[in-house]
């Protein structure tokens, strides 16, 4: 099965579980980063709810932390819309946005002193795995949360 991923199998049954999926297109009009953010806690509800998905509180700051740096760093450095999605099942959470800039984000070394840029350092730190690559239409920032 060409193309599915062994986490989309259910453990042991061996059926397809499709996993919880929201997406949603942002302009970058005044707004949006809160809009993005009221949308990943609706998914982490409904997850919580037919996942019986263990989020809890402290995961669910985080992940809204990551959405907001994720969607303001598209926002700052892209020239259009952005698309934030998001993608979990009782075990994980995928927070990914895709911009049209076709630069990589660079995470600096830590340094207290330097003013901004700080952003892609607290995605890295809160986040189990970070990546980043080019897509056809720009780049493509996924930050993976084992729940």
């Amino acid at each position: 099965m060409s193309g599915m991923s062994d986490s989309a199998f259910a453990s042991g049954a061996g059926a397809y579980v499709q996993p919880l999926v929201r997406a949603s297109q942002f302009t970058g009009e005044p707004g949006c980063i809160a809009e993005a953010r009221m949308l990943a806690d609706r998914f982490l509800q409904q997850l919580e709810a037919e996942w019986l998905a263990d989020v809890g509180e402290r995961r669910r700051g985080d992940l809204l932390l990551v959405v907001s740096e994720l969607v303001t760093n598209a926002e700052r450095h892209s020239h259009g819309p952005y698309l934030l999605e998001l993608e979990g099942t009782d075990r994980q959470v995928t927070v990914t946005v895709y911009d049209s800039s076709a630069t990589l984000p660079r995470r600096f070394e830590r340094d207290p002193g330097r003013l901004g840029g700080h952003g892609l350092e607290i995605v890295h730190a809160l986040c189990d795995r970070l990546t980043s690559e080019l897509v056809p239409v720009g780049k493509r920032v996924r930050a993976v949360f084992d729940l």
